[in-house]
Protein backbone atom coordinates (compact mmCIF):
# COMPACT_ATOMS: atom_id res chain seq x y z
CA UNK A 1 0.00 0.00 0.00
CA UNK A 2 1.04 3.19 -0.79
CA UNK A 3 1.61 6.02 1.93
CA UNK A 4 -0.79 8.66 2.22
CA UNK A 5 0.82 12.11 2.36
CA UNK A 6 1.58 14.13 5.71
CA UNK A 7 -1.23 16.99 6.77
CA UNK A 8 -0.31 17.67 9.72
CA UNK A 9 0.55 20.63 8.77
CA UNK A 10 -2.66 21.93 7.31
CA UNK A 11 -5.11 23.73 9.62
CA UNK A 12 -8.66 22.49 8.77
CA UNK A 13 -10.61 25.83 9.71
CA UNK A 14 -10.97 26.54 5.84
CA UNK A 15 -9.87 23.56 3.88
CA UNK A 16 -11.81 20.08 3.63
CA UNK A 17 -10.04 17.74 5.45
CA UNK A 18 -9.42 14.41 3.78
CA UNK A 19 -12.17 12.13 3.77
CA UNK A 20 -13.68 8.63 2.03
CA UNK A 21 -13.80 11.00 -1.06
CA UNK A 22 -10.54 12.25 -1.13
CA UNK A 23 -9.22 8.37 -0.19
CA UNK A 24 -11.55 6.89 -2.73
CA UNK A 25 -9.17 9.24 -5.43
CA UNK A 26 -5.91 7.64 -4.14
CA UNK A 27 -7.32 4.21 -4.01
CA UNK A 28 -8.64 4.38 -8.29
CA UNK A 29 -5.45 6.03 -9.26
CA UNK A 30 -3.14 3.80 -7.81
CA UNK A 31 -5.02 0.57 -9.03
CA UNK A 32 -3.58 -2.03 -11.31
CA UNK A 33 -5.85 -1.41 -13.72
CA UNK A 34 -5.91 2.22 -13.88
CA UNK A 35 -2.23 3.09 -13.38
CA UNK A 36 -1.87 0.70 -16.61
CA UNK A 37 -4.11 3.04 -18.34
CA UNK A 38 -1.86 5.59 -17.49
CA UNK A 39 1.09 4.19 -18.24
CA UNK A 40 -0.17 3.47 -21.83
CA UNK A 41 -1.18 6.81 -21.93
CA UNK A 42 1.68 8.19 -20.91
CA UNK A 43 4.58 6.40 -22.46
CA UNK A 44 8.35 7.73 -20.89
CA UNK A 45 9.37 8.43 -24.18
CA UNK A 46 6.64 11.30 -24.19
CA UNK A 47 7.31 14.87 -22.76
CA UNK A 48 6.89 15.00 -19.05
CA UNK A 49 2.86 15.47 -18.47
CA UNK A 50 1.37 18.35 -16.57
CA UNK A 51 -0.99 17.07 -13.67
CA UNK A 52 -3.44 19.75 -12.24
CA UNK A 53 -5.61 19.28 -9.61
CA UNK A 54 -8.47 22.02 -9.86
CA UNK A 55 -9.83 22.97 -5.79
CA UNK A 56 -6.61 21.00 -4.40
CA UNK A 57 -7.50 21.48 -0.86
CA UNK A 58 -5.40 20.13 1.72
CA UNK A 59 -3.16 19.12 -1.79
CA UNK A 60 -3.66 14.79 -0.36
CA UNK A 61 -4.59 13.58 -3.52
CA UNK A 62 -2.46 15.79 -5.72
CA UNK A 63 0.63 15.17 -3.06
CA UNK A 64 -0.46 11.49 -3.97
CA UNK A 65 0.02 11.22 -7.42
CA UNK A 66 2.99 13.12 -7.61
CA UNK A 67 4.57 11.56 -4.92
CA UNK A 68 4.45 8.25 -6.36
CA UNK A 69 4.03 9.01 -9.81
CA UNK A 70 6.69 6.17 -10.56
CA UNK A 71 4.88 3.67 -9.56
CA UNK A 72 1.19 4.90 -10.64
CA UNK A 73 2.54 6.82 -13.95
CA UNK A 74 5.68 4.96 -14.63
CA UNK A 75 8.14 7.75 -14.83
CA UNK A 76 9.18 10.49 -12.45
CA UNK A 77 9.17 13.72 -14.16
CA UNK A 78 5.61 14.72 -13.61
CA UNK A 79 4.72 18.46 -13.46
CA UNK A 80 2.46 19.13 -10.49
CA UNK A 81 0.11 22.30 -10.12
CA UNK A 82 -3.21 23.14 -8.71
CA UNK A 83 -5.60 25.74 -8.08
CA UNK A 84 -8.12 26.76 -5.62
CA UNK A 85 -9.93 30.24 -4.46
CA UNK A 86 -9.22 29.58 -1.23
CA UNK A 87 -5.21 30.96 -0.78
CA UNK A 88 -4.61 28.96 2.37
CA UNK A 89 -5.46 25.89 0.17
CA UNK A 90 -3.29 27.34 -2.03
CA UNK A 91 -0.19 27.44 0.65
CA UNK A 92 -1.10 23.70 1.96
CA UNK A 93 -1.44 22.17 -0.88
CA UNK A 94 2.03 23.22 -1.99
CA UNK A 95 3.67 22.22 1.12
CA UNK A 96 2.21 18.85 1.44
CA UNK A 97 3.21 18.14 -2.68
CA UNK A 98 6.37 19.19 -1.63
CA UNK A 99 6.85 17.04 1.54
CA UNK A 100 5.51 14.16 0.06
CA UNK A 101 8.04 14.49 -2.86
CA UNK A 102 10.91 14.30 -0.48
CA UNK A 103 9.58 12.04 1.80
CA UNK A 104 9.30 9.54 -0.99
CA UNK A 105 11.06 10.08 -4.42
CA UNK A 106 14.20 11.39 -2.81
CA UNK A 107 14.08 8.02 -0.61
CA UNK A 108 14.16 4.34 -2.07
CA UNK A 109 10.55 3.48 -4.08
CA UNK A 110 9.24 -0.07 -3.04
CA UNK A 111 11.36 -2.36 -5.09
CA UNK A 112 13.71 -0.28 -6.34
CA UNK A 113 17.37 -0.58 -4.99
CA UNK A 114 19.22 2.96 -6.15
CA UNK A 115 19.14 6.31 -5.29
CA UNK A 116 16.55 8.27 -7.32
CA UNK A 117 17.89 11.02 -9.03
CA UNK A 118 15.44 12.48 -10.71
CA UNK A 119 11.91 13.46 -9.24
CA UNK A 120 8.57 15.18 -9.92
CA UNK A 121 8.46 18.81 -8.71
CA UNK A 122 5.53 20.92 -7.64
CA UNK A 123 5.19 24.18 -10.04
CA UNK A 124 2.81 25.75 -7.92
CA UNK A 125 -0.48 26.18 -6.54
CA UNK A 126 -1.81 29.07 -8.01
CA UNK A 127 -5.20 31.23 -6.08
CA UNK A 128 -7.86 31.56 -8.99
CA UNK A 129 -11.78 29.85 -9.92
CA UNK A 130 -11.30 26.10 -11.42
CA UNK A 131 -9.09 26.21 -14.91
CA UNK A 132 -9.17 29.97 -15.27
CA UNK A 133 -5.59 30.43 -14.91
CA UNK A 134 -4.55 27.80 -17.56
CA UNK A 135 -3.66 28.21 -21.29
CA UNK A 136 -5.71 26.23 -23.23
CA UNK A 137 -4.69 22.66 -24.45
CA UNK A 138 -1.92 22.79 -21.39
CA UNK A 139 -3.26 20.18 -19.10
CA UNK A 140 -2.45 16.46 -19.66
CA UNK A 141 -4.17 15.07 -16.09
CA UNK A 142 -6.70 16.77 -14.59
CA UNK A 143 -8.30 15.58 -11.36
CA UNK A 144 -11.25 17.40 -9.44
CA UNK A 145 -12.92 16.55 -5.90
CA UNK A 146 -15.54 18.75 -6.36
CA UNK A 147 -18.40 20.00 -3.70
CA UNK A 148 -20.92 17.62 -4.70
CA UNK A 149 -23.37 18.31 -1.68
CA UNK A 150 -27.14 19.32 -3.22
CA UNK A 151 -27.79 22.75 -1.80
CA UNK A 152 -30.54 24.94 -2.54
CA UNK A 153 -27.44 27.99 -4.01
CA UNK A 154 -24.41 28.11 -3.93
CA UNK A 155 -22.51 30.08 -0.78
CA UNK A 156 -22.12 33.83 -1.88
CA UNK A 157 -19.02 35.76 -0.92
CA UNK A 158 -19.24 37.97 2.23
CA UNK A 159 -19.47 41.46 0.95
CA UNK A 160 -17.25 41.99 4.10
CA UNK A 161 -14.24 40.07 3.53
CA UNK A 162 -12.54 40.53 -0.16
CA UNK A 163 -10.97 37.20 -0.49
CA UNK A 164 -7.48 38.80 -0.84
CA UNK A 165 -7.41 40.52 2.27
CA UNK A 166 -5.08 39.23 5.13
CA UNK A 167 -6.29 38.47 8.06
CA UNK A 168 -5.25 41.01 10.36
CA UNK A 169 -6.86 43.66 8.76
CA UNK A 170 -10.34 41.64 9.11
CA UNK A 171 -12.53 41.85 12.36
CA UNK A 172 -13.69 38.59 14.28
CA UNK A 173 -16.71 38.22 12.17
CA UNK A 174 -15.62 39.36 8.79
CA UNK A 175 -12.97 36.74 9.12
CA UNK A 176 -15.43 34.37 11.01
CA UNK A 177 -18.00 34.87 7.74
CA UNK A 178 -15.25 34.27 5.34
CA UNK A 179 -13.35 31.26 6.53
CA UNK A 180 -17.04 30.08 6.77
CA UNK A 181 -17.80 30.58 2.80
CA UNK A 182 -14.33 28.90 2.18
CA UNK A 183 -15.72 25.98 4.47
CA UNK A 184 -18.92 26.06 2.28
CA UNK A 185 -17.49 25.60 -0.67
CA UNK A 186 -15.84 22.36 0.02
CA UNK A 187 -19.31 20.59 -0.32
CA UNK A 188 -21.82 23.10 -1.50
CA UNK A 189 -23.00 22.13 -5.07
CA UNK A 190 -25.73 24.00 -5.35
CA UNK A 191 -28.81 22.38 -7.85
CA UNK A 192 -28.17 18.39 -7.79
CA UNK A 193 -24.63 19.28 -6.44
CA UNK A 194 -23.58 19.89 -9.89
CA UNK A 195 -23.02 23.57 -10.29
CA UNK A 196 -19.25 24.05 -10.02
CA UNK A 197 -18.64 20.60 -11.59
CA UNK A 198 -21.10 21.48 -14.54
CA UNK A 199 -18.76 24.92 -15.15
CA UNK A 200 -15.59 22.35 -14.82
CA UNK A 201 -17.17 20.14 -17.73
CA UNK A 202 -18.00 22.94 -20.05
CA UNK A 203 -14.18 23.66 -19.70
CA UNK A 204 -12.36 20.54 -20.55
CA UNK A 205 -12.71 20.63 -23.93
CA UNK A 206 -10.40 23.69 -24.24
CA UNK A 207 -8.21 22.73 -21.03
CA UNK A 208 -7.18 19.59 -21.72
CA UNK A 209 -4.02 18.78 -23.70
CA UNK A 210 -6.09 17.68 -27.48
CA UNK A 211 -4.22 14.25 -27.77
CA UNK A 212 -3.40 13.19 -24.63
CA UNK A 213 -5.51 15.15 -21.88
CA UNK A 214 -7.51 13.04 -19.31
CA UNK A 215 -9.51 14.33 -16.67
CA UNK A 216 -10.87 12.49 -13.40
CA UNK A 217 -13.69 13.76 -11.31
CA UNK A 218 -15.54 12.46 -8.42
CA UNK A 219 -19.45 12.27 -8.72
CA UNK A 220 -22.04 11.32 -6.28
CA UNK A 221 -25.37 9.00 -6.46
CA UNK A 222 -27.29 12.78 -6.43
CA UNK A 223 -25.32 14.00 -9.20
CA UNK A 224 -26.49 11.89 -11.67
CA UNK A 225 -23.48 9.73 -12.93
CA UNK A 226 -24.71 8.07 -15.40
CA UNK A 227 -26.82 11.25 -17.15
CA UNK A 228 -23.24 12.97 -16.79
CA UNK A 229 -21.29 10.04 -18.77
CA UNK A 230 -23.76 10.95 -21.62
CA UNK A 231 -23.71 13.76 -21.89
CA UNK A 232 -19.86 14.08 -21.98
CA UNK A 233 -20.27 11.21 -24.82
CA UNK A 234 -22.49 13.47 -26.50
CA UNK A 235 -19.87 16.08 -27.27
CA UNK A 236 -18.88 14.16 -30.17
CA UNK A 237 -15.18 13.74 -31.50
CA UNK A 238 -14.23 10.68 -29.83
CA UNK A 239 -15.30 11.69 -26.45
CA UNK A 240 -15.54 8.81 -23.74
CA UNK A 241 -16.41 9.08 -20.13
CA UNK A 242 -16.29 5.95 -17.65
CA UNK A 243 -16.43 5.26 -14.47
CA UNK A 244 -13.38 3.79 -12.68
CA UNK A 245 -13.80 3.77 -9.20
CA UNK A 246 -16.12 3.57 -6.86
CA UNK A 247 -17.09 3.60 -2.97
CA UNK A 248 -19.52 0.71 -2.35
CA UNK A 249 -23.77 0.04 -3.04
CA UNK A 250 -25.82 1.91 -0.98
CA UNK A 251 -29.47 1.31 -1.66
CA UNK A 252 -28.94 0.37 -5.01
CA UNK A 253 -27.11 3.16 -6.01
CA UNK A 254 -23.25 3.50 -6.10
CA UNK A 255 -22.33 6.70 -3.45
CA UNK A 256 -19.29 7.46 -4.94
CA UNK A 257 -18.04 7.28 -8.01
CA UNK A 258 -14.74 8.63 -10.17
CA UNK A 259 -15.32 8.82 -13.70
CA UNK A 260 -12.12 9.01 -16.69
CA UNK A 261 -12.95 11.72 -19.40
CA UNK A 262 -10.99 11.19 -22.28
CA UNK A 263 -10.43 11.63 -25.94
CA UNK A 264 -10.08 8.75 -28.14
Amino acid sequence: MLPTPDTSHVSFDTIYEPSEDSYLFLDTLSSASESAWLKSRFPSSTPSPLLLEVGSGSGVVLGFVTANSSLILGRRDVLALATDVNRNACAATKKTVEVAVDERQLGRQEGEDVQIKSKSVCLAAVTGDLCTPLRPGSVDILLFNPPYVPTEELPAMPSTADATTNDAELSRSAKFERDSYYLSLTYAGGRDGMETTDRLLESIPEVLDPDRGVAYILLCAQNRPAEVKDRIRGWGAGWRAESVGNSGVQAGWEKLVIVRIWRE
